[in-house]
Order: C-alpha cells, then structure tokens, then sequence
C-alpha cells in the first residue's frame, strides 16, 4: 500500500505563486510515475503534469510555461511550483502515483485563486 501525502495549497491571489508538494511512503518498489491532476467543482479531473522515473515530464496546454513539475527521488517526493496563477486554475489538486501498475491517490489539497 503506498500513501501519498499532499501540503502546500491555500489561498492566493491571481498572479500568484504557490507551491505543492506530494510525499509518497510505503512502497517497496519504484515509482514508475507521478503527477498532479485537478478538479474543479462540477468539472471531471484532469490532468495537470506528470513526471516518470526517468525524468520525462508531461504537462497540460493549460498550465505550461506556468507550472513546473519536479522530484526528489531520494524523498520520494513530487512538487508542482505553480506561477502567473488564475482564478481559473481554482480546484482541488490530486497527487497520482504509479507503482508495478497499481494506481494510488492523494487525499487532495485545495488551491484557490482569487481575482
């Protein structure tokens, strides 16, 4: 069973910065991949970015150039720094992590955006 424990969303103003961050423990395995998905109320979850264990990271039109996905391996860690933030970008962020194909997710943390 692997648990992924995210921190870092809040409040904040448009054009803001925040960053989040997403502990994994309990895997005896590598984490194939990680990433950040989003949902915003009434809206299905989408992704964000994502980040294999190679490195390789995928990003959504919506957020690039303004969001950056990024890991600590020896942590076990994935962070999403998130920069020029909109009242759109408003939702609750989910950390996903993929381990020997099992999917796991985070509890969600909050990210709002006040224009």
């Amino acid at each position: 069973q692997v648990l992924l424990v995210e921190s870092g969303g809040g409040l904040v103003q448009a054009g803001g910065s925040l960053r989040l961050s997403c502990a994994a423990s309990g895997s005896r395995f590598s984490i194939n991949l990680m990433g950040w998905y989003r949902q915003a109320p009434g809206k299905q979850r989408e992704l964000v970015a994502t980040i294999t264990g190679g490195g390789r990271t995928n990003y959504a039109d919506s957020v690039k150039g303004r969001f950056t996905i990024s890991k600590e391996n020896t942590k076990n860690t994935v962070y999403l720094q998130m920069h020029s933030l909109k009242p759109e970008d408003t939702a609750v962020y989910y950390c996903k992590a993929i381990v020997v194909g099992l999917v796991y997710w985070g509890q969600g943390t909050q990210v709002t955006v006040s224009s």
